[in-house]
């Protein structure tokens, strides 16, 4: 398909310098809280846990996990600011949402967040998220196997069976 000269739409997104996001990376619209009844469900019946920056409410069910913002003017009077804290947070929930578990998750920013800077916000998003139970903990890091996993060898053991039973080692 040709362009003429009197037609300057691009032809195609490519044409227009236009990238089209990745699908893995785009953020559907079942992946939304939208309609106000939702939004009300899960502030009533829904689990809570907040930070001085943003506070999480979340309703688990068997769907995928959706999210809802709510980012008022008492926050930030610029809707620039406002803006910047949504993009923020659903950059997090896009990236974590494969490992979270099923439901709905509306996020309330409160007004610290207007000064926040991007890693702050992600940082408490993510805590906010391991803390309602949403994201699994990671595993403690530690030196040593847990002791049931590893049978003692047979010269360590009866030294610490003789122990137990109040036996005289010689």
């Amino acid at each position: 398909m040709t362009q003429h000269a009197s037609n300057p739409t691009p032809v195609s997104p490519r044409d227009a310098g236009v990238l089209a996001l990745a699908p893995s990376r785009a953020f559907p619209r079942p992946s939304r809280v939208r309609r106000k009844a939702e939004f009300t469900q899960v502030f009533e019946h829904g689990k809570r846990t907040a930070e001085p920056l943003l506070a999480l409410h979340w309703l688990a069910d068997a769907g995928v996990p959706r999210m809802g913002l709510a980012v008022s003017r008492k926050v930030d009077a610029r809707a620039v600011g406002r803006n910047r804290i949504k993009r923020v947070l659903r950059d997090v929930f896009r990236h974590q949402r494969s490992a979270l578990a099923g439901g709905a998750y509306v996020f309330v920013a409160r007004p610290a967040a207007a000064k926040a800077d991007a890693s702050t916000l992600r940082a408490t998003c993510v805590r906010l998220l391991k803390r309602a139970g949403a994201l699994p903990q990671p595993p403690v890091a530690g030196t040593m196997p847990p002791a049931t996993s590893l049978p003692l060898p047979p010269d360590v053991s009866a030294p610490l069976q003789a122990l137990e039973t109040g036996m005289r080692i010689q």
